[in-house]
């Protein structure tokens, strides 16, 4: 069924709206998903604020004109395409797509993309998509910071026993970042020794 002029300019207007705040685009062909499937995979990506959006090529081609994008190439609209548009994280859309392909027998295909103003080939967008994502990274970031912190912890722990003074350092140095942390227990003042512990010097 043919679309009317209004509802063109419509499909592009909103199209333009979301490439003008994208930070990647992907581009997905589907290669025989069940109206089941696509609505599976529709949610999925909506829940991870991602846009998945079916229109002409002409009219994607066009909406990336007026946002002074990239051409978009044939080699990437091949088939019946859709737009995957992530604002957030510029990984994790490709991820959600390749993933979801593995498992209804590739019936939905990563065909390229546009990065950072740059366009992507198929190779690329796939190679993109078997990155770890942000949360992924960030997860084997603080793994990576566990022990050594950790052990930074325990000689914490040890230190509360030295004084007053120094045990206020450390409870201010345990709740603080490790790099203020450390700069706290430095200008802790020296434990002081017990006035009954004092040994005097003999006399000459």
């Amino acid at each position: 069924m043919a679309i009317t002029k209004k509802q063109k300019d419509q499909i592009l207007k909103n199209l333009e709206e979301k490439f003008s705040r994208a930070q990647a685009i992907y581009f997905a062909e589907n290669k025989g998903l069940s109206v089941k499937n696509v609505s599976a995979l529709r949610k999925k990506l909506h829940d991870n604020g991602i846009d998945f959006v079916v229109a002409k090529k002409t009219l994607m081609k066009l909406a990336a004109k007026n946002q002074n994008l990239p051409e978009f190439s044939d080699e990437v609209l091949t088939g019946p395409i859709a737009a995957v548009i992530g604002y957030a994280d510029m990984i994790i859309p490709s991820k959600i797509v390749k993933d979801f392909g593995a498992t209804v027998e590739n019936k939905v295909i990563l065909t390229g993309g546009m990065m950072e103003g740059k366009m992507l080939s198929k190779a690329q967008a796939n190679e993109l998509a078997s990155l770890p994502s942000k949360q992924q990274l960030l997860a084997m970031l603080v793994g990576t910071m566990k022990a050594p912190l950790t052990g930074f912890y325990m000689i914490l722990r040890a230190l509360k026993n030295k004084s007053p003074a120094a045990e206020a350092a450390v409870e201010v140095a345990a709740a603080a970042p490790a790099e203020v942390a450390a700069e706290v227990v430095v200008d802790a003042p020296a434990a002081e020794t017990p006035a009954d512990e004092v040994v005097e010097a003999p006399s000459a």
